[in-house]
C-alpha cells in the first residue's frame, strides 16, 4: 500500500517517522473527503453541519401532481452558513408556480441548527429551530405537517395568498452513521403563533449510503464514491386536538446525490403518496454548491470585526 502512495524515492530520501507521518496525513484526507459528502435528503435532516466559515448556497424545485386542481411547481433558495461547529444559521427564500393560474412569491424561513454534542456519538441529536413567515399558497413541502393534506393545495393562488402563516418549527435531529450506512430520525412539531391554533406533529426518517467507501485515488467525476443513494419517507401525525394518523398525508422518496469534485452536488427524488390524502407524485431536485472560506473573506472586508 505505501510503495503505491509514496514513490520509493520518496521512501529513500525522507526518515521513516516522516513518511508514516504523510500517510497518515493522506488517510485523514481521504476520510474527510468522504465525510464531507454531502446526504441525498430533501426532507429528512441528518447531523451533519456545514463546515464553519463556509456558505453554501442550494437551489430546490418540487413539482407536484394535484387531484382536483393544477399541478404546480415549487422552488426554493437556500443560503446556509456555518457559523460555528456547532451552529449552522440558514435562510430560505421560496416561491411557486401554479400551471393555468399564476407565479407568486410565498414566502421566506429563518433556520438554525445545534448540535448539541461536540463529539461523533453513536447517535448524535441536533436541535432545530426554524421560523417561518409564508401565506397559504407555499407548496415546497419540504415539511408534511398536522392534517396537511393533497386537497389543501387545490385552491387557487390568489385565494391562498391571502392567508399569512408566522410559525415556530422545531426538530429534534437524530442521526447515526455506522459502516457508511447513515440513518436518520426527525420527530417534528410546529406552532402557528396564533393562540388558537394547536401544535402540529409530523416525522421524517431517512436511511442512505455511498455507493462506494473507498476513495479512488485520481480525481474523477463519476466514481461510485460521488453518488450516495437512500430513502426517505415523511408525513403527518395530527395535532394537539386530533392527534394520530387520520386525515394525514405519508410520502416515500428514493434518493440520490451526485457530489463532484468541483463542491458542486446534485439532487434527486421522486416522492410517491401513500394514502388517498398525498399527492400521487412530488418530483424534487436540486442544486448546491459550497463555498469554504466565505467567513474568512467577509472578515477581511469589514476590516476583520467579524
Amino acid at each position: 500500500m505505501a510503495a503505491r502512495v509514496v514513490p520509493e524515492r520518496l521512501r529513500e530520501i525522507l526518515p521513516r517517522s516522516v513518511v508514516s507521518a504523510l500517510l497518515v496525513a493522506l488517510f485523514l484526507c481521504r476520510a474527510s473527503l468522504l465525510a464531507a459528502q454531502e446526504s441525498p435528503y430533501i426532507v429528512t435532516y441528518d447531523h451533519y453541519l456545514e463546515e464553519p466559515g463556509s456558505l453554501e448556497v442550494e437551489y430546490f424545485s418540487t413539482f407536484g401532481t394535484q387531484r382536483g386542481g393544477n399541478d404546480f411547481d415549487a422552488f426554493w433558495t437556500e443560503f446556509e452558513y456555518g457559523a460555528t461547529a456547532w451552529w449552522t444559521a440558514e435562510v430560505y427564500v421560496s416561491g411557486q408556480t401554479t400551471f393555468n393560474d399564476s407565479t407568486i412569491f410565498t414566502g421566506t424561513r429563518l433556520e438554525n441548527r445545534f448540535r448539541l454534542l461536540q463529539r461523533e456519538h453513536f447517535v448524535n441529536p441536533v436541535l432545530y429551530i426554524e421560523f417561518e413567515n409564508t401565506n397559504a399558497a407555499d407548496k415546497i413541502l419540504k415539511e408534511v405537517e398536522g392534517h396537511d393534506v393533497e386537497s389543501d393545495y387545490a385552491v387557487s393562488n390568489a385565494v391562498l395568498r391571502k392567508e399569512h402563516d408566522h410559525e415556530l418549527e422545531m426538530k429534534l435531529l437524530l442521526s447515526s452513521t455506522f459502516k457508511g450506512w447513515n440513518v436518520a430520525v426527525n420527530p417534528i412539531v410546529t406552532k402557528n403563533l396564533l393562540p388558537s391554533e394547536p401544535w402540529e406533529f409530523a416525522y421524517a426518517v431517512g436511511a442512505s449510503r455511498p455507493l462506494a467507501l473507498r476513495a479512488s485515488p485520481n480525481r474523477c467525476n463519476f466514481c461510485p464514491e460521488n453518488f450516495i443513494a437512500g430513502v426517505e419517507m415523511y408525513g403527518g401525525l395530527g395535532d394537539t386536538q386530533s392527534p394520530g394518523l387520520h386525515d394525514t398525508s405519508h410520502y416515500l422518496a428514493p434518493v440520490v446525490a451526485w457530489n463532484l469534485p468541483s463542491d458542486w452536488t446534485v439532487r434527486l427524488s421522486s416522492g410517491f403518496g401513500l394514502n388517498d390524502n398525498s399527492h400521487r407524485l412530488l418530483l424534487r431536485w436540486g442544486l448546491s454548491r459550497e463555498f469554504s472560506g466565505f467567513g474568512k473573506v467577509l472578515s477581511r472586508l469589514f476590516g476583520g470585526r467579524l
